[in-house]
């Protein structure tokens, strides 16, 4: 099944989600349709509150970026109730976007390398330190597990550039070539 993409606005982008356990209903098939949805609407990363769920799942796909960045070959992977524990001091600027901000890139400041504990499909426990594009993206969506989007990190002044934009968006007015909703 294709969800679709909750989008900037929606109520459930902002909630802190909740850790699960193996009895979740049908987590095998839900895990299944994330990856369907995150492919059919061109996607590297895909988090539960994006398809109207607030649990702490995510999956991702950095395949795409193997070009610039090594080691993002063949990094797919799932992640339950993960927890990013630490950050390098060291930042880098890289130009993000999200599929519940369509039509909206900027450039974005995160840590250079994180190490991050989390549960993969099997509930098995994983520690593991990660930079680069795998960095990027699981920051990146491990964010919106705690109810921020990218432009929440964005300077003052570029939120302030952006905000009619987001507020139209807030209020239906967007256009993105996957399925979406606003609640």
């Amino acid at each position: 099944m294709i969800y679709p993409i909750y989008i900037y606005g929606s109520s459930i982008l902002r909630k802190e989600c909740k850790e699960i356990d193996a009895t979740y209903p049908e987590l095998g098939k839900l895990i299944e349709d994330m990856f369907a949805t995150m492919y059919a609407s061109e996607g590297v990363g895909l988090a539960a509150p994006q398809i109207g769920k607030d649990i702490r799942l995510f999956v991702v796909d950095g395949t795409p970026f193997e070009d610039v960045d090594p080691t993002a070959k063949d990094f797919k992977k799932v992640f339950i109730n993960p927890e990013i524990y630490e950050e390098s001091e060291e930042e880098v600027l890289m130009n993000e976007g999200c599929l519940s901000v369509p039509g909206i890139h900027e450039d974005v400041y995160r840590p250079e390398s994180i190490r991050i504990n989390y549960l993969d499909e099997n509930f098995e426990e994983h520690d593991e330190e990660l930079t680069g594009w795998p960095a990027r993206i699981v920051q990146h969506e491990y964010d919106h597990l705690d109810g921020f989007v990218f432009t929440d990190r964005l300077s003052t002044i570029r939120k302030t550039l952006l905000r009619n934009k987001l507020g139209a968006m807030a209020k239906g007015k967007y256009s993105c070539a996957y399925r979406a909703k606003q609640k």
